[in-house]
This record gives C-alpha cells, sequence and structure tokens, in this order.
C-alpha cells in the first residue's frame, strides 16, 4: 500500500561529484522516516539525466511502498559505470553507487543521532 504525500516534507540536499557531473540528491522525510528521493545531475537533458531522474522515482514508489532503505541501499552500492572518480578518497563508481553511498551516510547519521539522543534520557 502506497504511502500518501503530506504537503510539506522537511529533507537535506546533497552534492556529490560523479564521473557524470555534480549529481543532487534530495532526500525527504515523513514521520521520522525516508519517504522519497529526489536525483539529478547538474546538466539539462541527456541520457544519465533521464537514468538518474527515474531512478529517483523508482526508489521513492519503493519507499512509499515499505522496502526498507537499506535494500535499496544493498542493491545499489558498487554498480560501475565508464567514468568512476575518487572524492576526498572515496571512489563513486556511478551515480547509482552515489545515491547508494549517501542514502548510507543518511541512514548512518541517523542513527548516530538516535543514540546520541537515548544517552541523553
Amino acid at each position: 500500500m502506497k504511502r500518501e504525500r503530506k504537503k510539506k516534507l522537511l529533507g537535506s540536499t546533497y552534492q556529490v561529484q560523479t564521473g557524470c557531473g555534480k549529481l543532487y540528491i534530495i532526500i525527504n522525510e515523513d514521520d521520522d522516516k525516508i519517504f522519497e528521493v529526489f536525483a539529478s545531475i547538474g546538466k539539462a537533458g541527456g541520457c544519465a539525466t533521464s537514468q538518474v531522474e527515474a531512478l529517483g522515482r523508482v526508489i521513492s514508489l519503493g519507499l512509499r511502498s515499505g522496502v526498507e532503505p537499506k535494500q535499496i541501499v544493498r542493491q545499489l552500492s558498487s554498480i560501475s559505470c565508464h567514468s568512476p572518480v575518487i572524492i576526498g578518497g572515496e571512489k563513486i563508481l556511478s551515480c547509482s553507487d552515489a545515491i547508494a553511498k549517501t542514502l548510507k551516510s543518511y541512514l548512518d547519521e541517523k542513527e548516530e543521532k538516535r543514540i546520541n539522543e537515548s544517552k541523553d534520557i
């Protein structure tokens, strides 16, 4: 059962350098869970742009339909393309890999925050 979208969601925008250019990833939350992901390449048009947008839509549909974010990370991690890059010592294999790494980082930050808040109680 697909969750309905509220009129207003809170989120974060990430910029990640990939072999295709700058990738912008927006992660929005609903009730403290990831609800949707938007992704776009800084360039207009082209195959990479359409593939990244489609990937964001499919991820969002999965999240709204109950797929666990960790499963999405697992499926997208380590997919490589013809132009991987190394940024800050981290290898970004593709736009899919960049989205997976960003989602994982986001989930790790949320978990760390939850643990720290529970220690404060």
